[in-house]
């Protein structure tokens, strides 16, 4: 964990800051005091990836005089299509450090909390404490949900931005101590395994992420500062494809009670607990890219359930490529032996993996209503990356 030296938090601007936010200060109703708020602001930004990478150049280049960066992936060549903040050098390193060296090297005088970790049920009240602003650019529901109801739960405002293939989406979400509206009052329901694929399954176009990240960084420099009017209670929606906006109001749920405590919702989207016909919930079982390439080479079977051409780019040691509608036929009885597979039995005990996590979720759980007993590996093809030579 490095930490930056801090800018002054208080007092008068120098002569040096005239000069650094002269053009910020010539803005109607931008003020000394405006450029002050941001030069004593705490922000948090989960994410330093795709949307993280605007924010935080653009909230570094503003004077925000604090950033705490949250990410606790590595830096792949596969990011740079559109993680701008990251460089072809910094390929195998943290994000977090990447990143902060990138803001570091923009703007001196922030202060920079690098946190390489991931943000949990038991670390993410204490993380987000103390900060005045949370921006959430991160890629999963469970991380979305965890971060709006600890945002409720410590009354601070959350920026929240989503990004997949040409669409994305910004809002600002306050819980204003039970009376605005979260993230929870939107999505009510965490949506099921495979329901919405990831990025790293249905793509995205890279500028989007520029247009949306620096929209959210926008957003909190209205926030911090007081100037306009935040996107409370609306969502804009952005197509890249025709270049409209659509605004969305929203209002919170009638009825619904503060968030109080922190819910695991990896239980419950994402990795769910799988039924088997006629038997009772059990917990799915969910390995780690290293745990699944341990088992696949004592033996274990590794299926690699993407389509061929996805394959064809590049598989797994041990893996047997065997696509998920062709799996599935097989597991309903509607074809007969397919790759290594002569017999249902054959597939118990297997692990599955897809390009994100997301495909190979949704063939578990649909394995499990038909009692056959599969496991899956978290993050998919992508998330391997890092353990393949």
């Amino acid at each position: 964990m490095v930490n930056y030296a801090s800018g002054e938090a208080k007092g008068e601007l120098s002569g040096a800051e005239y000069r650094r936010y002269s053009r910020h200060l010539l803005l109607p109703g931008f003020t000394p005091e405006s450029q002050r708020k941001l030069r004593s602001a705490k922000v948090a930004v989960v994410g330093a990836g795709g949307l993280g990478s605007p924010i935080l150049q653009y909230l570094a280049a503003a004077g925000v005089g604090s950033l705490t960066v949250i990410d606790a992936d590595l830096v792949d060549s596969s990011n740079l299509q559109r993680q701008v903040i990251h460089s072809e050098a910094a390929v195998g390193t943290p994000k977090v450090a990447s990143a902060a060296h990138a803001v570091h090297a923009l703007n001196q005088a922030v202060h920079v909390r690098e946190v390489p970790e991931v943000l949990t049920p038991a670390n993410a009240l204490a993380t987000l404490a103390g900060h005045d602003l949370v921006l959430d650019g991160t890629d999963n529901f469970p991380t979305r949900y965890l971060v709006s109801d600890a945002c409720e739960i410590l009354n601070v405002p959350l920026i929240w931005g989503s990004i997949l293939a040409f669409d994305g989406q910004v809002a600002v979400f306050f819980g204003d101590e039970g009376r605005g509206v979260t993230y929870r009052d939107v999505h009510p329901r965490p949506p099921e395994p495979g329901e919405v694929p990831s990025c790293s399954e249905a793509g995205v176009l890279g500028p989007l992420v520029g247009v949306i990240g620096s929209t959210m960084a926008m957003e909190a420099l209205k926030v911090l500062t007081g100037l306009g009017s935040p996107l409370y209670g609306r969502i804009q929606l952005y197509s890249a494809l025709t270049g409209d906006w659509t605004r969305l109001d929203v209002a919170r749920r009638a009825g619904r009670a503060p968030v109080t405590e922190i819910e695991d919702l990896v239980e419950t989207c994402g990795f769910p607990a799988v039924e088997a016909s006629g038997a009772a919930p059990v917990r799915a079982e969910v390995l780690s890219p290293a745990e699944a390439l341990r088992e696949a080479a004592t033996g274990r079977l590794l299926i690699d359930i993407r389509e061929e051409s996805e394959a064809a780019e590049g598989m797994l040691p041990h893996a047997v490529n065997i696509p998920k509608t062709q799996l599935m036929e097989f597991a309903r009885g509607e074809r007969a032996g397919v790759g290594p597979l002569s017999e249902v039995g054959d597939l118990h005990g297997a692990i599955l993996h897809c390009a994100g996590g997301a495909r190979s979720a949704a063939a578990q759980a649909e394995l499990a209503a038909l009692g056959i007993s599969v496991a899956n590996m978290a993050g998919g093809y992508v998330a391997s990356v890092t353990l393949r030579p």
